[in-house]
């Protein structure tokens, strides 16, 4: 037997901080994970035409939904973009603060 006591047992003051530093952080990840799936859904009720144009075409030509239905695809892609980007994002954030500020709160008295 050593004098010297083990530690490996037992986390060090750092890893303590560190885990309920992370456990305060989540709320707030949490919130903004809804709100970004928020954010995406109505990016794909605004794109719901072209979505809707696109699944026609694609039911019509079956296999060759790659080549013959490409355009409607490019506009898929670029009204997502357009409606979805993370700048986009980042402003409905600033915009809806004080609605994640709320849902930050909310999460944290629920646990």
């Amino acid at each position: 037997m050593s004098s010297q006591p083990d530690n490996t047992n037992q986390p060090n003051r750092a890893q303590i901080k560190d885990d309920g530093r992370d456990a305060r952080l989540s709320f707030r990840r949490f919130a903004e994970h809804k709100m970004k799936r928020e954010f995406k859904e109505a990016a794909i009720k605004k794109c719901e035409v072209h979505l809707k144009n696109f699944g026609q075409c694609a039911q019509d030509n079956g296999l060759l939904v790659v080549f013959k239905c490409r355009d409607l695809n490019k506009k898929i892609n670029e009204c997502m973009v357009e409606h979805n980007s993370p700048e986009k994002f980042e402003q409905y954030l600033k915009d809806h603060g004080e609605e994640l500020d709320k849902r930050t709160l909310k999460s944290k008295t629920n646990k």
